[in-house]
Order: structure tokens, then sequence, then C-alpha cells
């Protein structure tokens, strides 16, 4: 499959705008996983807080210290329907982290109509619950 000439451009474009931020993150990433994992230095109440939703393993491999945490951020939605496939994501995200050695847990999550800025249909059917402007400039909630 050949991508369109227009949409390589525009890639190559984003690219090159953002390789001097990327390469910054790269390199924190590096450094972070030279350090490896400090979670000894939190207290008892904000490990408990991390740790609860785990299962026993999670929970023992977490308070040793040594393992990596992912943090899965996601968007899926139980009542859009265009969004059940990802409904396992998660899951398999957490099987591939035990299976490289580490933990991975739903760390938070965006509702996918609220990242719209304007009312009115998503790309999925469902209407977004933002406030709106009224006919003088000012907000009101579609929902009160």
């Amino acid at each position: 499959m050949t991508v369109d000439p227009r949409i390589a451009a525009v890639t190559a474009r984003i690219v090159e705008r953002s390789k001097p931020s990327r390469e910054t993150y790269l390199s924190h990433l590096r450094e972070m996983a030279t350090k490896g994992p400090f979670r000894s230095t939190l207290s008892c109440g904000n490990l408990a807080h991390g740790f609860a939703a785990c299962g026993p393993n999670d929970k023992a491999n977490l308070a040793q210290d040594v393992v990596p945490n992912l943090g899965i951020i996601t968007s899926y939605n139980d009542m859009l329907s265009a969004h059940q496939p990802f409904e396992t994501y998660p899951e398999l995200i957490r099987k591939a982290a035990r299976e490289a050695g580490g933990v991975a847990q739903v760390a938070g999550g965006v509702p996918a109509d609220v990242r719209r800025r304007h009312p009115g249909p998503t790309r999925h059917g469902a209407v977004a619950v933002l406030p709106r402007r009224d006919r003088h400039g000012g907000s009101r909630r579609p929902f009160a």
C-alpha cells in the first residue's frame, strides 16, 4: 500500500518539527531507565493507593521497587459501540507487561466526547456533553 504523497509530506514535516522536543523526551526516558523505579521514596499511603487495585503478584512485584509500572491512558468508553474493540486492550497490555517483567495499570482516561470543543455528533455518533456558547456569547450547559 502506497502512502498518499500529501500524507507523507505532512508526516515528514511533523517528524522534522518534533525532533528537538522528542530527543529531549527520549533523553529523559533513557535517564529515568538507568535510575530505575523509586517507589521506595513514597509514603505508605501513596504506595497503598498505587497498589490497591493490583492483584497479589503485581503488588508484591511493585513493593520490591525493581519492576517498571506502566500507566495506561485510555479514552475507552463503554457507552460507545465503536469503542468495543478496545475493551480488552488494558488486559492485553497488562499481560504483555507481566511477560516482560513489569506491571501495567490504567492510570487515567479521557472520555472520548469530552475531547471535542464543539457540540454535535462525534465521529462515533454520540453527542458531546460540553458547555456551549449561547447567541450572546455566554456559556450554557446542555444538561442543567
